[in-house]
């Protein structure tokens, strides 16, 4: 029997409870999951890679199917070379659908074998990014029920 690969990408800049919800619930639903961390040196992260895959790794512990990775360039190359079959993607409101849409379609186009899931988070975490978690931080707001405890204590460390 064939075994369902997943790919759950993005920056998980810091990774939050909106992402730990998809990856549970993904865990349950694919054979194996990989929480891929995109290398984008385009972007001025909080987070080193090495942190962001060091936080995941702790906070995904729970879920053996689970794994976490990095990965560059093109999603659809680096899914192939995991011979992943599905990308797993959150959407939260419209504006998210709008682009998650586009980045399907030309998915599609460059990969007709590799089929998108959308999941939608838990209305809990609907309103829920990494780019709010960090300007709550830097703004000292409370980030406690946003993050797992291991991102709070991070994030306090990291913007103080």
């Amino acid at each position: 029997m064939k075994s369902i690969i997943a790919i759950y990408p993005g920056s998980f800049d810091p990774v939050t409870n909106g992402h730990l919800d998809l990856i549970e619930r993904g865990a349950k639903i694919f054979d194996r999951l990989i929480v891929a961390v995109l290398r984008n040196l385009e972007k001025d992260p909080l987070f080193a890679i090495s942190e962001r895959v060091e936080m995941l790794t702790e906070v995904t512990r729970a879920w053996p199917n689970v794994e976490v990775d990095v990965f560059g360039g093109l999603l659809m190359d680096y899914a192939r070379q995991k011979k992943a079959q599905v990308i797993l993607r959150g959407i939260r409101a419209i504006s998210d659908y709008e682009y998650e849409l586009q980045m399907a379609l030309m998915n599609r186009k460059l990969e007709p074998n590799i089929e998108t899931v959308f999941m939608m988070p838990a209305e809990t975490y609907s309103y829920l990014s990494s780019r709010l978690v960090r300007e709550i931080a830097r703004l000292g707001g409370s980030v406690r029920d946003l993050v797992p405890a291991l991102v709070e204590e991070r994030l306090r460390t990291k913007v103080s």
